[in-house]
């Protein structure tokens, strides 16, 4: 499997997170039609999903400067930080590092071991000490804003007209509002994509593409979810991971294997999905729900053999009454990584 990175640049708000398995589902459908993306239709892609997944997509992160901020590991805090010191400077340091919910890594450099303090910002040290992008003039402008933070939620207001009266009402009629995620103006994303040695990483970028230019996820028919890509190159995930490594650090939800990890670390996600494109008017447009282990999680191998491939994970099926070939994404690139355990 060869692994990439897709660089894109957001054009308007998110009313869905940019995650792993709901850019697969994105992807799939526009598989679905469109064979000359990948030279094979859908149901030929999914044949051998299970033991031998075409494509593997990771949730989107900041790309910033020389690497990108990704979540900060899943993990207890004295696995990530030192707390060497009395009771009382302890206590007061736990609450300062809880803001630190990013971690940066470098693209030309090695993550070596994800016990450091240096090695995670919070919101407005990722902010200041990082550039968000070559034009300093942008950055100067945003702190003249007062903007802290990269990412900024919005609640945006809707009203659906009543055609008899011409107003708002009760019930449905009445005013509603939709929660969104809203990037600061130039900021990039990457999605790490892994893709089977037989599919051209050509139809990979042509379907994300398409997917920014019609919307991704919730209310895109009214604008929500746009953004164009910029590149996209190969990328060695290994490369940029640690060299004695005995753990994986995830990169999108996933659902891992049995019996291949001695010790795991992750926050539960349940994915309660629903079908896109014209299943989702189906009798049946919700799937069932599958819960998984969000992206951060950090998986210690059993041994060295869980690093022979670039992914860790499984295909997740029979979710769905409505259409029973559907599967869900619980594979994930890793970066490898060395932890505390």
């Amino acid at each position: 499997m060869k692994t990439y990175e897709i660089t894109i640049k957001p054009l308007s708000g998110f009313g869905t997170p940019l995650k792993g398995d709901t850019l697969f589902g994105h992807i799939c459908w526009q598989a679905a039609y469109d064979e000359s993306l990948f030279g094979m239709n859908i149901e030929k892609l999914l044949e051998d999903y299970p033991a031998n997944p075409f494509v593997i997509v990771s949730s989107a992160f900041l790309k910033i400067g020389d690497g990108y901020a990704l979540k900060r590991p899943d993990m207890p805090l004295d696995k990530l930080f030192d707390f060497s010191g009395n009771k009382a400077e302890v206590i007061a340091k736990r609450k300062e590092l809880k803001s630190r919910r990013w971690m940066f890594v470098k693209n030309n450099g090695r993550l070596q071991s994800i016990k450091s303090d240096g090695l995670y910002f919070s919101d407005e040290e990722l902010f200041g000490e990082l550039s968000i992008s070559k034009d300093a003039e942008i950055q100067r402008q945003m702190r003249k804003k007062r903007v802290k933070s990269f990412i900024a939620d919005y609640t945006q207001p809707h009203n659906t007209i009543n055609r008899l009266t011409g107003t708002t009402g009760e019930g449905q009629f009445a005013p509603y509002s939709v929660d969104q995620k809203i990037f600061v103006n130039e900021i990039e994303l990457v999605i790490f994509i892994g893709i089977r040695d037989d599919i051209p990483i050509e139809g990979a970028a042509k379907a994300i593409k398409q997917i920014g230019t019609i919307g991704f996820g919730k209310d895109a028919s009214t604008g929500v979810g746009r953004f164009e890509v910029i590149s996209s190159q190969k990328i060695d995930l290994h490369s940029i991971g640690s060299e004695n490594p005995n753990a994986c650090y995830t990169l999108s939800p996933c659902v891992p294997e049995k019996d291949n990890f001695n010790n795991i670390f992750f926050s539960p996600f349940t994915r309660f999905g629903r079908h896109g494109d014209i299943l989702a008017k189906s009798g049946k447009p919700f799937k069932n729900p599958v819960i998984m282990a969000d992206e951060g999680a950090v998986f210690v191998g059993k041994d060295a053999s869980v690093f022979n491939k670039p992914y860790i994970g499984t295909a997740v099926s029979g979710i769905s009454k409505a259409e029973p070939n559907a599967i869900t994404q619980g594979y994930s690139l890793y970066i490898p990584v060395r932890a505390e355990v």
